[in-house]
Formats: structure tokens, C-alpha cells, sequence
């Protein structure tokens, strides 16, 4: 059948439509996954899920987590390495005239426009502020209970196969990086494995998959290497051992609602 010009005129303008819903889409996933996590209406930074630009006091001492995260790396992890992250983050943020009074979050769907030292720095903050929450001391046949156990079974298979799938994620990230599982979608109900490079996250719109943090796995070398040299592997079979389900529970549960 011949397309008349009004035919053409409408499909290029549906066209049109589509291609900025999808990019209007893409722009937004963080921050509509950022509100969704709020506690309360307003979406100010008093919700425990957005993240500030200082660095917040660790949870633990730095011996809590041994025999498989030994002290010594934890002090080094968290006063230099994490807390160099958030200094400059603070000098770039300060620099590039980002407003530090709302979530770190609300910049990561941009990121793009900002200088490569914000981004490495915003990411470097962010994720090691949810990898800090993300663990506590040791315990036994560590696992989730409730809605996530029930998802990750379902997505997975098996709460074992879950642990695999996130271990290879981990561990053939190629040089420095981190290990993520996401809330993924539309509405925001699928969960998904993906790995970033460097201090890159799934909020920031650089991100190959883009989705809302639920656990992170910091496999750059200075997480482990004092106690497990290169054994990267070995280092992430450890880290299943302190993970904290409770406050990942927390972070499911708050997300998808």
C-alpha cells in the first residue's frame, strides 16, 4: 500500500515520540528507583537509603568482620582508600557547582556531564557507603530469609546457584570493579547480576545495566589483597560469610514497594 505524506508525517512523529520516551526513560531510572526507596514523602536525605557526601562513621570495629576480612585491610579500606573517595568527591562537587545539600544519588543519572574525577569520586563514595552497610560479623549458613530468599529461588533457581552466578560476576570483572545485584526494569520488580568497572555503579547513566543497588561486591585489589594476595576468588567465597541480609533485606523490601 502507497504511505501518503500524512501517513509519513505521523509515523515520524510516533517515531519521534518513542525515541525521547526511551531516552527520558533512561535518564530517570535512578532517580525514580532513588523515590521509590524513600521512607516517607519527602525524598530528602534523612531516608537511609540516600547517601550523603561525607563519610559516615563504620558500623563496626575494624576487626569485626575476621577471620574472613582481617583488620588491618579494613582500617586501610576505610581511612584511606574510602575516605580519600569522599574528599574528592566533596573538592570536585564543590568545584563543579553541584548542590552537596541533596542525595549523592541525584547526580549519578548525568553523570556523563560531569568530569571524569567527580564521577570516579561520586562512585568510589557511594559504593563503598553501601559495601560498608552490606556486611557485618560472621555467622553461620549465612543466607536471606523472607522475600528475597523467595526471589532469588525463583530467579536463580537456588539460593546456591544465586551465590555462583554473583561469584562469576565478581570474579571475571577484568581489572578493578564491582559485582552488583539490581532491581531491573520498568517497574522495577526483576532482579539482575551485572558487574561495572572501577568505581562505576548501576545508578549512573554510563552503566551497561542500569538498575537500583541491592548488594555490591567491591573486587578492586585493595579490598583483599593483604590477606588473600591475588586470590580473588578466595577472597569473594570468604565475603558470603559477613554479608548482611538484614539490611539487604531492608533495601529489597523498602525498593519494591
Amino acid at each position: 500500500m502507497k504511505s501518503t505524506p500524512q501517513s509519513r508525517r505521523s509515523f515520524l512523529a510516533n517515531t519521534t515520540k518513542a525515541s525521547l520516551a526511551v531516552g527520558i526513560g533512561s535518564s530517570v531510572i535512578g532517580s525514580s528507583l532513588i523515590s521509590s526507596c524513600s521512607t516517607s514523602k519527602s525524598a530528602g536525605s534523612s531516608s537511609p537509603f540516600h547517601t550523603g557526601f561525607d563519610q559516615k562513621p563504620l558500623p563496626y570495629d575494624y576487626k569485626a568482620l575476621e577471620p574472613y576480612i582481617d583488620a588491618m585491610t579494613m582500617e586501610l579500606h576505610y581511612t584511606k582508600h574510602a575516605a580519600a573517595y569522599a574528599k574528592n568527591l566533596n573538592d570536585a562537587a564543590q568545584a563543579e557547582g553541584v548542590d552537596r545539600s541533596k542525595p549523592l544519588e541525584d547526580i549519578f543519572g548525568r553523570i556523563s556531564k560531569y568530569s571524569e574525577k567527580l564521577r570516579n569520586n561520586a562512585g568510589g563514595h557511594y559504593n563503598h557507603e553501601l559495601f560498608w552497610q552490606s556486611m557485618r560479623a560472621p555467622r553461620t549458613d549465612n543466607r536471606p530469609t523472607g522475600t528475597l530468599l523467595t526471589v532469588l529461588e525463583s530467579k536463580f533457581g537456588s539460593f546456591a546457584n544465586f551465590k555462583s552466578q554473583f561469584s562469576d560476576a565478581g570474579k571475571n570483572r577484568f581489572g578493578s570493579g564491582w559485582a552488583w545485584l539490581v532491581l531491573y526494569g520498568d517497574k522495577q520488580k526483576d532482579i539482575v547480576l551485572t558487574s561495572t568497572p572501577n568505581q562505576d555503579n548501576p545508578l549512573m547513566d554510563v552503566a551497561g545495566t542500569r538498575g537500583f543497588p541491592i548488594l555490591g561486591l567491591d573486587v578492586w585489589e585493595h579490598a583483599y589483597y593483604l590477606k588473600y594476595q591475588n586470590k580473588r576468588a578466595d577472597y569473594i567465597e570468604s565475603w558470603w560469610n559477613v554479608v548482611n541480609w538484614d539490611y539487604i533485606q531492608q533495601r529489597y523490601d523498602t525498593a519494591i514497594k
